[in-house]
């Protein structure tokens, strides 16, 4: 006892306000239950299995612990129950929730000799017993989390819905063919609920997204309330209205009344949804269920290392599919496994590893790919009443990689390719680009967009991305008969008040190839600004891809809009090969004979320069405390880079004498002291990329010659009409993976439901010859990998 209370003082109290976890281990998937229990740091109040808790002791120093054991008991009802025929609770033929019963035991521990004090004990320091029973009643952080994603998701009613004023009841809303007032925008478009004005969504701080038009609008006219364009359907519940003044989404109780205004009736559209391909689509969801899941086959449950499932939090499907293909790549099994064990990542993460994402990637790769806990779940219970394994909760993975996206740390179902894109991003971000550490890049590829100018001119555009997104021309379905019989069949029976059943229901195959002939197709631009000719015309645009990445992602466009607001998924069948060469997809750059079009910019485009604040740095910094205008202010002096860089400069500046005067339009460009401008001319940058580097990073040239070389992707301008004058592959193109252009198919997320944000997700991955289909926690051998209805489908690089 002496021991314990020479260490009283590393024992803290817990506050209110203190993350408590106590459900899981922070860089692995023990839990109470596990053979050693799990171990509370009374310090930290982070938790840790019995194999790691002395990884924290030597990094920390602390040695007071609470040990925590579950232990199953063993009572007569513990048995199988019959399969339930009824959906109810506590009756004969009813659901029976017969999951077993723990006992939780106590103990302090004091490391590194593990000297055991039994709890509850009235000889323990009063110190040591008010810790351990506000941890014991402590809601775990990993349900306060959970609890908090659900809260969250609840919108409440505008204050500005009941009475909001409607004008111009001239305008009518066609369902199609919308462009934003102000600009060419045709998607991320809002409709404002007041004067029926179409108008794009805010600028990302990456230049993406539309060109802050719709919260413009709000500012010269205080119209408060404005719906989301495309997300109107017969659920107006799910559509996506949006309070300026209450910077929120929100609800509209009387949506349907504002929209008729503009003439959007609802009734016709509920009917309209009804007698649409999508009714179709409901009559065979079952079917794409069962096809999916392979369900009623007779699959064989696969156990061991790279077979771990990965338990649903709820709506988390999307995010176990992505995971299961993409820790299946060399690239991200050897950065997080093989080549970084658990407590390296460990002693390199912060005081808290459970916001470090590169520990928590590393705990889900030795999580998911060691095999440790893929057992069969009737080990873990009595045998004969499960026939999967429980899977793996990925709890503080969700966690730390949604923390800067709100819709991922919702519970909602989400989209995959969102998700993976958004999961690449942040990968990318924690490795600091490193092309020796970041395992994103076997997915990068650079793409060249060439414009031809009627002037017979060209020039080129490049960026770089993770995926390529592909149309599904269904005019190349290869069943053109067959469809003909069934539409002529659909006919008669609507004739006769008859709906076609499932079995009768004939779908388009389209080949991936002709997929992929209609990306490298060339395409109109309308609109596009010649600098050649100095006056918009219509140019021909090809694309071609500039490398090669390790990993080929397609994306099948599967979900579009049709004609009565209606989202739309497209019931079509793609047949895709095991193997693809798609060499001839590569460009060429400029060829001999060839001439560029000239720089320079449109008028127009020169005149609407004029800065504008990302509105979630500001958002961000707003909740910090700092004034509104101030972080306006540093987001537009640090060229939007970040909330990091804009927080610097907020500091920097704050006693600025100007600091509280309006943000003046056109003179934010003068703000950058020439002569550091020259000085890191001297080093060869170009001028537009040192005056934003200089504002990114406050005017310190050190700080700015690093954020040039840390942001290889700053460019000045990535507009479509801003000509390119080179043709040359800029470094990063240089330095990305690439190789042949034959590659074979490994992977397959593949969606059920009519939206990719309801329904589910579920991977089928190729592994020692073989496919598994990963449906959460269920592994098992697939008898029928669904290659013809994927969302998503993974390519590995075959040449080198």
């Amino acid at each position: 006892m002496e021991l314990l209370r020479s260490n009283l003082s590393r024992v803290r109290i817990p506050e209110p306000t203190n993350r408590i976890y106590k459900h899981e281990c922070c860089v692995s998937f023990e839990t109470p239950r596990s053979e050693g229990g799990l171990f509370v740091d009374m310090t930290t109040f982070l938790a840790f299995g019995k194999d790691y808790v002395g990884w924290n002791y030597e990094k920390t120093g602390n040695p007071v612990y609470l040990h925590i054991k579950q232990t199953r008991k063993v009572v007569p009802e513990d048995r199988p129950s019959k399969k339930p025929t009824l959906l109810a609770i506590g009756v004969e033929g009813g659901f029976d929730n017969n999951e077993p019963q723990y006992e939780e035991t106590h103990n302090i521990v004091i490391l590194p000799d593990y000297v055991t004090f039994p709890f509850p004990s009235v000889e323990l320091p009063e110190k040591v017993r008010l810790t351990v029973d506000a941890i014991i009643m402590a809601e775990g952080a990993e349900r306060k989390e959970q609890l908090a994603a659900w809260t969250a998701d609840k919108k409440h009613v505008s204050a500005y819905a009941m009475n909001l004023p409607q004008i111009g009841n001239d305008v009518i809303v066609p369902p199609s063919g919308w462009k934003c007032a102000k600009c060419d925008k045709k998607d991320n478009l809002w409709l404002n609920l007041t004067d029926g004005m179409m108008l794009c969504g805010r600028k990302n701080f990456d230049g993406t997204g539309g060109n802050n038009h719709a919260i413009e609008h709000y500012k010269e006219t205080s119209y408060p309330l404005a719906v989301k364009l495309g997300t109107i359907t017969a659920d107006l519940e799910a559509a996506d209205v949006f309070s300026y003044p209450e910077d929120d989404s929100v609800v509209d109780p009387l949506l349907a009344q504002h929209l008729a205004f503009f003439g959007i009736d609802f009734s016709a559209l509920q009917k309209t949804e009804m007698t649409t391909a999508e009714r179709e689509l409901d009559q065979n969801t079952n079917f794409d269920w069962n096809r999916i899941q392979e369900s009623g086959q007779d699959s064989e449950l696969i156990h061991g290392p790279g077979y771990t499932g990965l338990a649903n939090l709820g709506n988390s499907c999307y995010m176990a599919a992505t995971m299961q293909v993409v820790f299946s790549t060399r690239s991200f099994n050897s950065r997080y496994y093989i080549n970084q064990s658990l407590k390296t990542a460990f002693e390199m993460a912060p005081a808290d590893p459970t916001v470090d994402l590169n520990m928590q990637l590393t705990k889900l790769a030795h999580g998911m790919l060691s095999g440790k806990y893929s057992v069969p779940a009737l080990e873990v219970w009595k045998k004969g009443q499960c026939d999967k394994q429980e899977g793996i909760p990925p709890r503080m993975f969700k966690a730390v990689i949604a923390a800067s996206h709100p819709e991922f740390s919702s519970m909602r179902q989400q989209d995959a390719l969102e998700f993976f894109l958004h999961f690449l991003d942040q990968v990318e971000r924690v490795n600091g680009g490193s092309s020796a550490l970041d395992p994103s890049r076997s997915f990068k590829f650079g793409i060249e967009e060439r414009i031809l100018c009627p002037s017979g001119k060209v020039g080129f555009n490049k960026r770089l991305d993770y995926i390529l997104s592909l149309n599904i021309p269904l005019h190349e379905a290869t069943n053109k008969e067959e469809l003909e019989a069934f539409h002529k069949l659909k006919a008669e029976k609507k004739s006769e008040g008859k709906d076609v059943s499932s079995d009768e229901i004939v779908r388009p195959r389209v080949p991936l190839a002709a997929c992929l002939a209609s990306y490298s197709a060339p395409e109109e631009i309308q609109d596009y600004y010649s600098t050649a000719m100095k006056a918009k015309t219509t140019a021909l645009k090809t694309a071609g891809l500039t490398s090669f990445p390790d990993y080929l992602v397609l994306h099948m466009r599967k979900f579009v809009l049709e004609e009565g607001w209606v989202p739309k998924k497209l019931d079509v069948y793609i047949d895709v090969p095991d193997t693809i060469d798609i060499s001839y997809m590569r460009s060429k750059g400029l060829q001999p004979g060839e001439e560029l079009l000239p720089d320079g910019a449109p008028e127009a485009e020169v005149e609407s320069s004029n800065p504008v604040a990302n509105e979630d740095i500001v958002a961000q910094l707003v909740s910090m405390g700092f004034n509104h205008l101030h972080c306006q202010k540093a987001a537009i002096n640090t060229s939007n880079a970040g909330v990091e860089e804009a927080m610097n400069w907020l500091l920097a500046h704050m006693d600025d004498p100007d600091i509280d005067a309006p943000i003046s339009q056109g003179a934010h460009g003068n703000e950058v002291d020439q002569s550091k401008v020259d000085t890191l001319l001297s080093f060869g940058f170009q001028e537009e990329i040192a005056r934003k580097a200089l504002k990114a990073s406050g005017g310190d040239i050190e700080k700015a010659t690093d954020w040039i070389f840390n942001n290889p992707d700053a460019s000045v301008s990535s507009d479509m009409d801003t000509s390119t004058s080179s043709s040359k592959p800029t470094s990063d193109d240089t330095e990305l993976p690439d190789g042949g252009g034959r590659y074979r198919l490994f992977g397959i997320v593949s969606h059920m439901g009519t939206s990719t944000h309801c329904g589910h997700y579920v991977a089928h991955v190729r592994k020692d010859s073989r496919w598994v289909i990963f449906n959460d926690n269920k592994v098992a051998a697939s008898v029928n990998p669904p290659k013809d209805m994927g969302y998503l489908y993974f390519f590995e690089r075959l040449d080198s």
